[in-house]
């Protein structure tokens, strides 16, 4: 009985900590982005702002049936297998016992730093990290093989609202998990290294004041069918919500484009950038013509192994014939 109550707890917690994509105070900070935009840019009407935002064939089609059961089964799954992960700790203290070991390093190096500086140091440091780590991650998803036939799940959606974040694989959830151990111990554990135990956050309702004021400012708005633009300037640093619903399109011109998080600056140096348009008439997924199974459950979950184990049979019949024909 304390499972379930402590499983449904975590969930609902998703909602009211701060330190959470879906933090109710993001999610109504976004509708009133959203009805702003519309209202004042879009120049539509009071009513029809209210009915474009809530429009409930984006809420309710198959794609976002399939977010929100997704969304419930994820949360199960990495409650019962999060204990076993790695925790950001153990990462943390074998890095900072590691740095002892450097010749050129030396602990408490900045040790009288005022401590307000580095709380902006590190504050800075570890978002600018955490998202860099995001844009690797997120364009190896792409690139390999074996993870987007994972990161696919992410991308059958052909609606997008703010629980499609969530529409991932389990086992993407574990890489993404392990991303953001690994980054934030590699900062944790240097700071804590070069300026001793005064190192801390500057935070704003418990959460990294920058990761406050990108939820706050419309994070949610990224996966949904709002396509608010940015001036082109800020499009080169920061992710419009019309830059990441274009990542969604099935269009050729937008594959592999704006694999950013927060920061746009990441695609435009390495050539994965592309600008805002109008998101409208944008057709979102993996294919033009999607089947009936696109959202089923059972496929959504299953079929990546499937795609997985026939990727290593391939490469593997592939190594036999090279070395067969190497050893001839």
């Amino acid at each position: 009985m304390n499972i379930i109550y402590d499983l449904f707890g975590d969930i609902f917690y998703q909602f009211i900590d701060p330190r959470k994509r879906i933090f109710i105070c993001y999610l109504l900070a976004s509708l009133l982005i959203a009805f702003l935009w519309l209202f004042f840019n879009r120049k539509l009407s009071v009513k029809k702002s209210i009915i474009k935002i809530f429009n409930p064939h984006i809420f309710f089609s198959k794609s976002s049936k399939s977010d929100y059961k997704i969304f419930f089964i994820n949360q199960v799954i990495m409650f019962l297998i999060s204990p076993m992960l790695i925790t950001q700790l153990t990462i943390a203290t074998f890095l900072f016992y590691y740095f002892h070991s450097i010749s050129w390093l030396n602990a408490g190096m900045f040790l009288g730093t005022q401590v307000f500086i580095v709380a902006i140091i590190f504050t800075t440091v570890n978002f600018i990290l955490d998202d860099f780590s995001k844009y690797i991650v997120h364009r190896l998803m792409h690139k390999w093989h074996i993870l987007w036939a994972l990161h696919k799940v992410h991308h059958s959606a052909t609606t997008l609202t703010p629980m499609t974040v969530f529409r991932t694989h389990p086992l993407e959830g574990v890489l993404f998990s392990l991303r953001s151990a690994i980054t934030q111990a590699i900062t944790i554990s240097s700071f804590v290294f070069l300026f001793g135990n005064s190192v801390d956050l500057v935070t704003v309702l418990g959460a990294n004041i920058f990761v406050f004021l990108f939820n706050i400012f419309g994070s949610n708005l990224r996966h949904s069918h709002i396509g608010i633009r940015y001036w082109k300037w800020l499009e080169y640093i920061l992710i419009s919500p019309a830059q990441h619903q274009i990542h969604h399109s099935i269009s050729r011109e937008h594959h592999d484009k704006n694999f950013g998080s927060a920061f746009a600056i990441w695609d435009w140096i390495f050539g994965s950038f592309h600008h805002s348009e109008d998101t409208d008439n944008l057709t979102l997924g993996i294919e033009k013509n999607p089947s009936n199974f696109t959202h089923n459950l059972s496929n959504l979950y299953l079929k990546p192994f499937l795609e997985i184990y026939k990727i290593i049979i391939k490469k593997s019949f592939k190594l036999k014939n090279y070395f067969q024909k190497k050893n001839m």
